[in-house]
């Protein structure tokens, strides 16, 4: 399937159990990655059309040296795919510390505050372009005991929208996928005792943002998008 040969796609987090299946996705589908975490080696994903970006987005500087060198290597970048995101909870508003807050805001929000400031030039110059990125049921419908986790994925929805709705003028569409808890390795050595076939696949996931990216969702934006599995 080539149903995005000659397209280019930033996707931060490319590894682990999400970000494997969403690159691998892409890559099947025909497109050219840019793939962008702390640990990322060419070898992780051995396709020519795959190109590692090893570095860390904690500020927006280095943000935009991660699409410059994207942009070197592939040319305009038609699609970001955001991934990267962390949990961090257990404990009630009262209880939860200020660097937990700061933790959770610093990798749910401002990473992707960083990278979609640096990608919205290159796409509003060429007048195109696809910013996706993966939030959570959390940003929806918040669970006790993970306020600052729901908190920074409220603002991520809120972010997303915001762009969507300031650049629908330049051909630009920004939406976000809000899963329930995904079958990962992690998240099935976290919680040994629930049962993951009722979680959502990284497959569900990776299928919905290639349509997301393709052409045919042209239209689509400011759109926030459940996929929660069986656990509805």
């Amino acid at each position: 399937m080539a149903r995005f040969e000659g397209k280019n796609v930033l996707i931060t987090g490319p590894k682990g159990g999400l970000g494997s299946a969403v690159t691998q996705a892409f890559l099947d589908a025909g497109a050219r990655v840019a793939g962008v975490s702390r640990s990322i080696r060419s070898d992780d994903f051995p396709s020519p059309n795959f190109f590692a970006i090893p570095g860390e987005i904690s500020s927006l500087e280095a943000a935009r040296q991660i699409v410059a060198a994207a942009q070197q290597r592939l040319g305009a970048i038609h699609a970001l795919v955001h991934l990267v995101g962390a949990w961090e909870g257990g404990r009630s508003v009262a209880e939860t510390d200020d660097a937990t807050f700061e933790r959770m805001l610093q990798v749910n929000l401002w990473s992707a505050i960083h990278m979609i400031r640096a990608v919205l030039p290159g796409m509003q110059a060429s007048r195109q372009g696809r910013i996706l990125a993966v939030g959570s049921k959390a940003a929806l419908e918040p669970q006790a005991s993970s306020c600052a986790y729901n908190a920074s994925k409220a603002a991520l929805l809120s972010l997303i929208r915001t762009t969507a709705l300031e650049n629908r003028r330049f051909g630009i569409s920004a939406n976000i996928v809000l899963p329930a808890t995904i079958d990962t390795p992690a998240n099935r050595q976290a919680m040994p005792q629930a049962d993951p076939s009722q979680w959502v696949q990284p497959a569900q996931i990776a299928a919905l943002l290639l349509h997301l990216a393709s052409e045919e969702s042209e239209q689509i934006s400011g759109a926030a998008i459940p996929i929660y599995g069986h656990n509805l």
